[in-house]
């Protein structure tokens, strides 16, 4: 089984092929893919250049498989797990995208949020969660969806031509593999769909009363399935694929259930997986995280700090302390448990003693303890403390890292030998479904997972000391962003209504001091047109 996973930490698309009766991984290949920043704030890719790179990763697996002596006719089925909320709008007619992706974490739509929530009675941003289990947010696909519509004509022809298909990357790499334009299959899964903010999680289907509250078409939605199930067929190699949300796969990867519980600590509930058409569906609460691994691509692409991601862990192993220095990476604003889009990084704490490799160190601590949080936001809702925590991906090869999330949580952190669980999960997904088989997920059937495990090394006060000094670093980023932009982008010190009342007092008594003193005429040497006050 081939697990496709798409990965914004470090964007790149990613094939895995394992075996499945032991799930060794067999061979990969990946292919970074380039973000733009159009604008503060955007973060878009290129659809095509994604679908590319995944022929491109297949064509170089396969490649390696080759010279491994393995037969490639062997692979039954394919997986594909993705960015759940990255928005992709395509013509059907002609199959090309009609706009870059929208990803994830863009903040375009933030104005789109506030004016939806201004509606919402006692502006509510948890106002649609009994339905979706999510907060009205930039973050999900509903709000980047209606963007497009609003401002991109082409997008807005094509709804109103009814050419237009919407979907997350999963549904774009699964309609062009099965035939796009010719056939494709237009659909996606339970646990991508519930993203959107669409989705009603207990009807599991779009929910009309959603639609119209977005004024979306649900014509343009495409099908959701089950986690596990035949979509259809690759068109070139007659392989049937099937699809999973990032988080999603690594949950399956971990072996993990859930059940539907709604969050009162700022947590999402989400779909976890659906492993069959007529199988129940598995809830999960979810914390998200804005930025994490991104991080060290800032300190590397942006500050220059280091050159590799190998060479952060060792910067900061050799001070082996922040030194006071607390860094909030809130680029996008604050994700779970905040959901504050106002807050703005922030680094504090320094004096003259402060360098690089503190930074460094703190960068790391960062991720630490924004995992700590959204923990003991589960705790609280679970009622169940969590004995272990379980971790996958890249930036689990940081052992730094390890040993610090042991210590600021004050429990054991396990690391499997083979990190990538969100692909392995695709393919647990891809190989267990009906019609493929050739991957059992009974406890008894499953293959044991080697893994490494990290004991706290610190005295609870001072993890507690650390991450209480961390909270307060998060309540000075919040409410950063208070101003609106105006229309050519700028922002205008009049946009505050205290501030602009403020100057424009000011300098009326000031010319009327003048005035009264015979000193100057009446009248304003600056354009009316600045004295904007946007509420």
């Amino acid at each position: 089984a081939v697990a496709l996973r798409g990965r914004l930490r470090c964007p790149c698309v990613n094939v895995s092929v394992f075996n499945s009766k032991t799930a060794e991984l067999l061979s990969h290949h990946q292919v970074e893919i380039k973000q733009s920043f159009p604008k503060e704030g955007w973060v878009e890719e290129d659809p095509k250049e994604i679908l590319q790179s995944v022929y491109e990763c297949m064509d170089r697996t396969c490649e390696k498989l080759t010279q491994l002596n393995i037969d490639i006719s062997n692979i039954k089925a394919i997986g594909v797990t993705n960015q759940r909320e990255t928005t992709i709008v395509w013509d059907k007619e002609t199959g090309e995208p009609l706009y870059n992706a929208i990803v994830w974490l863009d903040l375009r739509t933030q104005s789109t949020v506030e004016r939806l929530i201004s509606k919402t009675p006692g502006r509510n941003k948890n106002h649609l969660k009994h339905k979706t289990g999510l907060p009205i947010s930039t973050y999900f696909s509903a709000v980047k969806l209606k963007w497009l519509m609003d401002n991109v004509e082409e997008v807005h022809r094509a709804v109103v031509s009814k050419r237009a298909m919407f979907g997350t990357v999963d549904s774009w790499i699964i309609w062009c593999l099965t035939g796009g334009r010719s056939g494709g299959v237009h659909c996606t899964d339970v646990t991508n769909a519930s993203r959107t903010m669409l989705f009603n999680i207990h009807t599991l289907d779009w929910d009309p009363e959603l639609c119209k509250y977005f004024d979306i078409p649900m014509e343009i939605l495409p099908k959701v399935r089950s986690s596990s199930e035949i979509y259809g067929l690759m068109v070139s190699a007659h392989r049937p694929p099937t699809c999973l949300g990032d988080q999603s796969a690594a949950l399956v990867g971990q072996i993990g259930s859930g059940c539907p519980v709604m969050s009162d600590h700022g947590l999402l509930t989400t779909v976890a997986y659906k492993l069959g058409r007529d199988k129940p569906a598995c809830y999960a609460l979810e914390g998200s995280v804005a930025i994490a691994g991104a991080v060290v691509r800032w300190l590397q692409d942006n500050l220059g700090i280091i050159q590799t991601s190998e060479e952060l862990e060792k910067m900061a192993a050799s001070v082996g302390t922040s030194y006071g220095c607390y860094f909030v990476p809130a680029f996008s604003g604050l994700y779970a448990p905040y959901w504050e889009p106002s807050a703005r990084g922030i680094i504090c704490g320094l004096t003259q003693f402060t360098n690089r490799k503190h930074v460094a160190f703190a960068a790391l601590e960062a991720v630490c303890f924004q995992t700590r949080e959204i923990l003991d936001a589960m705790n609280q809702d679970s009622g169940i403390p969590l004995s272990q925590l379980q971790v996958d991906g890249g930036m689990t090869s940081n052992r730094l890292l390890m040993q610090l999330q042991a210590d600021i949580l004050c429990i054991p952190v396990v690391k499997p030998s083979m990190p990538e669980t969100t692909a392995l999960g695709a393919a647990m997904a891809a190989g267990s479904a009906e019609g493929v088989s050739v991957w059992s997920l009974r406890p008894e059937d499953l293959s044991e997972v080697t893994s490494e495990k990290f004991e706290p090394q610190i005295n609870p006060e001072e993890s507690e000391f650390r991450y209480a000094r961390w909270k307060k670093a998060v309540e000075k980023s919040k409410n950063w962003e208070t101003t609106e932009p105006v229309a050519n982008g700028e922002t205008s010190i009049f946009c505050s209504v205290p501030l602009g009342f403020y100057i424009i007092g000011s300098m009326l008594m000031l010319v009327g001091a003048k005035y009264i003193a015979g000193q100057c005429t009446l009248w304003f040497p600056w354009r009316l047109s600045v004295l904007q006050f946007r509420y």
